[in-house]
């Protein structure tokens, strides 16, 4: 290895100036990465709700209805003229009211009151309104001016907008922010001033080349935009502290500047190598979840890792090598104390706090297991936002409702209108817009008006829009698809397309819920490899993921005792996030424990460890749970809130068990950490 990073520190100028050039062309290429706010889009292929779309864009043209807007103080009159406004809006592709159910024409009272009150209610009317998803934002916006603030308007295509256009102020805001938080933690815990600035232009160019080569995905997820660039930098700001702290440490051995930096490159390649390796895995383990969103974001965060680690081994020696002067220049005096006197507190309180965590152990998983979820995308919003306000009006007046479409083989009018009667049976079916509802199956086709029957009738299927009184998800919800799916299979058995927003988040719970299980196994599984590979012994990656998997669980236990809601996006995600981000600290810990043991006894490494590595684990640390706790304090959308919650507490749980419970854990198990393993005899001396 020494050749390498000799060949490297010879070419200091080359290097860099390749890397500027590449920050360059990423910086340009950045912008055309294209961003998708849309989680039912991150749905498999093969799920049936995304087939049922695929089917009914072919067929009609068009897709769910995925918008309600209500209009108040308007007559009937006044209400048809404003559904004619809608649907002259660009992107408006299908808008349907009262008008489409029943025969407005005759009185009022004549008119089923359920079907009257889902649409015309106090002088107020609903609509339901299909956007095309490629002209999302312009329509929405187009919407509003038309009915204004007073009135309202929601669903999945209005929640998409409005992630669209709070997210990207949002994610400059908490970059800022976070910025600023890391260049103060550095001042703090380094030695020189110059020294913040060369960790933030080395992770910075590492950002900007991961964000650029996103462009080969095509696009990303709104996960991955908001969470992508701060969950790297908060992962690999500690490559290129662990790099500057070693050489600051070879300096006073080697006065010679290239020399020292590749005594530092050589002693410190063992732990920031196994570090990144780790991290890269517990992220692509997420390339196995079904649910999408998992392996955009997996992937784009193990390249990002990956560009960082070749950053700090290739183009930040170089970069410090040829500031050296000037860092020499810019010392100050360390302004954290040492950390000695905190090596000796932790020393004798660490047996207890072992105890405590060997009782937390098993309460933790079980919580950490039984909580309960959110599946979709309906919860995005609180109701302190102008979409949540909106939502809970239109529910007051009409109550929660949904839309979905039944697609059947078209031509048998006498099992439609069968299978018609059967679904107005169910409770929550409200209304109901079909060829059989509005003609009957003995009035022709060519007695309906031609626009109308455009979008039930296509080429093979015939069209039913379901009104439902439910939730986008819920138990409820769920048994209603369930029902719905149940009563189209008896009268067309494996002919029938069902689609809809509950529809299509009862089938995301189906899949996330199925990845977790292997996602998890191949994350832990993975990292202890690599762990057993690069550390040759069996017992430390066994303290080590059982660590920091501890850490996870009591991080998800929390919304257990506390009795919140969780995404379960998030809550997938979290798992290899933290394990993958947070490992770091447990190998830097066990390293330098051996390292230490090597010429001291087992108390005393553990003093001179903690005060070796806390300031580099802190600063790391601290970076990832203000970073979290950023994401969760000023993002609105509160499925990238709740998971920002999760990382920042995920890490202050982690930092919790590696200063106080793994420094026992090693003190106890130091035997089997530092004497004989499965592969061979340790060098490590032994007391």
């Amino acid at each position: 290895m020494r050749k390498f990073f000799n060949k490297i520190i010879n070419h200091k100028l080359l290097i860099i100036i390749l890397f500027l050039f590449a920050f360059v062309c990423c910086l340009v290429m950045r912008s055309k990465v294209a961003v998708n706010y849309d989680v039912n889009d991150y749905l498999p292929e093969s799920s049936p709700s995304t087939i049922a779309i695929d089917v009914m864009e072919n067929e009609f043209g068009s897709e769910i209805p995925n918008a309600r807007v209500m209009i108040s103080d308007v007559t009937i009159p006044q209400a048809l003229e404003y559904k004619q406004k809608l649907k002259n809006i660009d992107g408006v592709t299908d808008v349907s009211w009262l008008d489409d159910s029943v025969d407005i024409t005759t009185a009022i009272s004549a008119i089923d009151t359920d079907t009257l009150e889902t649409y015309y209610k106090d002088n107020t009317a609903l609509f339901t309104v299909t956007i095309d998803g490629n002209k999302r934002l312009d329509a929405v916006n187009s919407i509003r001016e038309l009915i204004g603030d007073n009135n309202a308007m929601t669903g999945s295509a209005v929640s998409t907008a409005v992630a669209t256009t709070n997210t990207v102020g949002e994610i400059y805001l908490i970059t800022v922010v976070a910025i600023l938080f890391v260049l103060a933690v550095l001042i703090l815990t380094t030695k020189s001033w110059l020294d913040p600035i060369l960790i933030l232009v080395g992770l910075g160019v590492a950002i900007v080349i991961n964000e650029g080569t996103n462009l080969i995905f095509g696009e990303i997820s709104f996960v991955t935009n908001a969470a992508g660039n701060i969950l790297q930098l908060a992962v690999s700001l500690d490559y290129s502290v662990f790099l500057i702290h070693r050489f600051d440490e070879c300096r006073k051995e080697n006065t010679d500047a290239n020399g020292a930096m590749a005594d530092a490159l050589c002693k410190s390649v063992g732990s920031i190598l196994s570090s990144g390796l780790t991290t890269v895995i517990g992220f692509l383990a997420l390339v196995l979840m079904q649910f999408k969103i998992g392996p955009d974001l997996g992937l784009a965060l193990a390249k990002g890792v990956a560009i960082s680690l070749i950053s700090v081994f290739i183009f930040m020696p170089c970069l410090i090598l040829k500031v050296t002067k000037f860092t020499d220049k810019t010392t100050h005096k360390p302004f954290l104390p040492s950390f000695t006197g905190f090596g000796k507190f932790v020393s004798k309180v660490m047996i207890p706090f072992v105890c405590v965590f060997a009782l937390a152990i098993v309460p933790a998983y079980l919580a950490s297991n039984s909580n309960s979820y959110y599946y979709g995308s309906s919860n995005i919003f609180g109701n302190d936002t102008q979409f949540g306000k909106d939502t809970e009006k239109i529910d007051n007046v009409f109550g929660k409702s949904d839309t979905y479409v039944l697609m059947v083989p078209k031509g048998d009018t006498a099992t439609q209108t069968k299978l018609s009667d059967e679904l107005h049976t169910i409770d929550e079916v409200s209304s109901i817009i079909s060829f059989v509802d509005m003609a009957g199956a003995e009035i022709p086709t060519e007695y309906i008006d031609a626009d109308t029957l455009s979008q039930i009738e296509g080429k093979n299927y015939s069209r039913m829009v379901i009104t439902v009184d439910a939730e986008y998800e819920g138990e409820r919800t769920f048994a209603l698809v369930e029902n719905i799916r149940a009563i189209a299979e008896k009268y067309y058995p494996d002919k029938w397309y069902l689609a809809g927003n509950g529809v299509s988040t009862y089938d995301l719970m189906d899949t996330v819920t199925s990845d977790m299980i292997k996602v998890n196994a191949l994350a832990i599984g993975a990292v202890f490899i690599v762990l057993l590979i690069t550390m040759r012994k069996i017992s430390v990656p066994i303290v080590l993921v059982l660590s920091i998997e501890t850490a996870i669980w009591l991080n998800l236990s929390v919304p257990y005792f506390s009795g919140w809601t969780v995404f379960y996006i998030a809550y997938l995600i979290i798992s290899s996030i933290q394990l993958g981000a947070t490992v770091d600290y447990a190998i830097l810990m066990s390293d330098r424990y051996k390292e230490n043991r090597l010429s001291l006894d087992k108390r005393q490494s553990v003093i001179k460890t903690l005060s070796d590595v806390s300031v580099s684990i802190l600063t790391s640390g601290s970076v990832m749970t203000m970073v979290g706790f950023l994401l969760g304090i000023f993002s609105s959308n509160q499925l990238l809130a709740q998971l920002g919650i999760l990382i920042g507490r995920g890490a202050l749980f982690s930092l919790g068990i590696v200063f106080f419970v793994l420094p026992g854990l090693l003190f106890i198990f130091d035997r089997l950490v530092t004497g004989k393993s499965a592969f061979g005899k340790g060098k490590g001396k032994v007391s």
